[in-house]
């Protein structure tokens, strides 16, 4: 099995998403005090991480802090249906849409935020659009891309690893191409687990592991053939990064429960996830 979800549908304005802050966190992976990493409860037995594709039901799960009330986490008993929480509400007041000259993507974003178009990457296929796009201040936000070559998966070598937890994934209709790896596309929010919980927000339909572990978590949507791939996200995929490494644009908290919170009570990501799910592409 691919790995199980809550899905929800997004309401046409404003969007509102289901949201799952439970993971499978296999027990024995919270990070040594070597390495400074977070502690995490363990769950009663691994599961696949299947709030990825939305077609199964769930296994068993924990929340990340089940102390805190306030916490958005959701807690789901084997075969129970976990309650949703419904994220945030976008807050820019106006929005515009972004169209590249060609009429091949399309997308909203807040008014005050700008898209530019660059030169796409060496290698991109012909046709191919490559969009910024930063928030009112000229912060980073996310870029687009299409006409990326066809992408085989990064090696994992064995008990390199890490658990993943599949925040936030909403459906998205979308062109694509399907396989043994792939799922429907969707719009998602996901960590994996490190010294810290590192996070990415990004559409994709690209299944990023198994038994709630991957050493990659990839935002790309394998495109219908001859299309090319394409990628609307932070980040391109996200890893459990070293010490050393530097992790922006991508996300990082100290608990899992801290990046529930950013997907379920954050502003920024619900405009974020607005924009994202309002993409076209016309490939």
């Amino acid at each position: 099995m691919k790995g199980l979800m809550i899905p929800t549908r997004p309401a046409i304005r404003p969007v509102a998403a289901a949201v799952l802050a439970c993971g499978v966190l296999l027990a024995g992976v919270a990070c040594s005090a070597d390495n400074k990493g977070p502690q995490v409860s363990p769950t009663i037995s691994s599961k696949p991480n299947s709030s990825e594709s939305g077609t199964a039901t769930p296994e068993s799960t924990t929340t990340a802090a089940e102390s805190a009330s306030s916490s958005p986490s959701v807690s789901a008993g084997q075969g129970e249906s976990p309650s949703a929480a419904a994220s945030p509400v976008a807050t820019a007041l106006s929005w515009k849409t972004f169209t590249d000259p060609a009429k091949t993507v399309s997308f909203e974003l807040p008014e005050d935020w700008i898209a530019q178009s660059l030169t796409p990457e060496a290698g991109s296929l012909p046709g191919a659009v490559k969009v910024e796009v930063k928030d009112g201040a000229g912060k980073y936000v996310a870029t687009l891309q299409t006409g990326l070559p066809a992408q085989a998966p990064s090696a994992c070598p064995a008990g390199q690893s890490r658990p993943y937890v599949v925040i936030s994934s909403v459906p998205l209709d979308l062109p694509h191409s399907e396989g043994p790896e792939t799922i429907d596309p969707r719009v998602v929010f996901r960590v994996i687990q490190g010294y810290k919980f590192f996070g990415s927000y990004g559409v994709t339909n690209v299944v990023a592991g198994s038994d709630g572990q991957s050493c990659e978590l990839r935002n790309r949507v394998q495109g219908p053939a001859g299309k090319g791939d394409y990628s609307f996200a932070d980040v391109p995929a996200i890893h459990a990064f070293a010490a050393d490494e530097k992790v922006a644009p991508a996300k990082a908290f100290d608990t899992l429960d801290l990046a529930a919170k950013y997907a379920v009570h954050g502003s920024d990501f619900a405009n974020v996830q607005r924009m994202l799910l309002s993409l076209k592409v016309n490939l």
